[in-house]
């Protein structure tokens, strides 16, 4: 129960990279947070992606180890929260993260309430299931789950029909899909190709370096962002981002840049333009964009802020 496993990680890929669709199994992408569960003893752990315990930041998953019947597994999922309609909502799982406070937490649970989408299974019974084939691991993980509720659920996953999967995860509002080769084993800790992520729209991880401020009623305040990924100097500064913010968004961004404060930029290659009225800031903190393209310059074209990724660092961030 101290150790947590490293979970296996997709590769960004396209429908073309999927030629022989009756060898892959196709899953909804969920837009949440990773989390490694662990059942044992009647008790629940929930490992992120850092392998940081993140447990008693969602108590109300804590339920899992009896919905499973008090056996002792191992699985993979995403921690999300549901919006009105039934749909993962990135912004609000915002309002679950980062809270430390049991009484915050337990607010938070009752007006933010979270779920656990689950679906690989790493272990069951003391049995390691890491060399067992993608659809060994499914049927075992169906029978396991079979009859759990909410807050926990076993999504469906397509055989063979891409189209299918990604004009589904078009109607539901979601991410994408990932397509997994039935006949693949969990590599844990690697990004694999036999896990391909197909998304609807571009997102990036991302270092948040500095900020500009704004002009009319931000002009006292956060305008923008400076935003870096990694490279072999440091970070590399690949734009800013001034959309995907409400005030209450901007308030809490400032606070939590203020903390952070440093003379010289962390980012390099930044133009002096946006470097000329820039507050900078220890590049620490890993924030996630959507965007329509890279340039030529290798900037991040028309981003807009989904918001902070607390349950990854600086070293996590993978270029797409």
């Amino acid at each position: 129960m101290t150790t947590a496993p490293r979970p296996m990680l997709a590769s960004l890929g396209t429908a073309n990279d999927i030629p022989d669709e009756e060898n892959w199994a196709f899953e909804m992408k969920w837009d949440g947070i990773r989390a490694i569960a662990r059942t044992e003893n009647g008790r629940t752990i929930l490992w992120s992606r850092s392998g940081r315990d993140v447990s008693p930041a969602y108590p109300e998953l804590a339920g899992l180890a009896e919905a499973l019947g008090g056996r002792a597994a191992t699985l993979d999922g995403e921690i999300v929260v549901l919006d009105k309609r039934g749909r993962p909502d990135f912004g609000l799982l915002q309002g679950r993260m980062n809270l430390t406070r049991p009484a915050e937490i337990t607010r938070a649970a009752a007006s933010i309430p979270v779920n656990l989408m689950l679906f690989d299974l790493l272990e069951l019974d003391g049995r390691s299931l890491l060399r067992e084939p993608y659809d060994d691991r499914r049927s075992m993980l169906e029978t396991l789950c079979a009859g759990i509720v909410a807050p926990f659920s076993l999504p469906a996953a397509f055989e063979g029909d891409l189209a299918a999967a990604i004009e589904t995860s078009r109607t539901l509002g979601l991410e994408g899909v990932v397509a997994k080769r039935r006949d693949s084993r969990y590599d844990e800790g690697g990004r694999s190709r036999a896990w391909t992520k197909i998304k609807h729209h571009r997102a990036q991880e991302v270092v948040v370096g500095g900020w500009r401020p704004g002009n009319g009623r931000r002009a006292n305040g956060v305008g923008s962002l400076l935003l870096g990924v990694p490279d072999a100097d440091g970070f590399r500064y690949v734009g800013r981002v001034g959309t995907g913010f409400t005030d209450r968004t901007l308030e809490q961004i400032a606070a939590t840049l203020a903390n952070r404060p440093r003379k010289t930029s962390g980012l390099h290659d930044v133009p002096s333009a946006d470097a000329r009225d820039a507050h900078w800031v220890t590049p620490d903190l890993v924030g996630e964009v959507e965007f329509a393209e890279w340039t030529g310059d290798g900037r991040l074209r028309q981003p807009v802020w989904r918001g902070w990724r607390p349950d990854k660092s600086t070293a996590d961030i993978h270029f797409e």
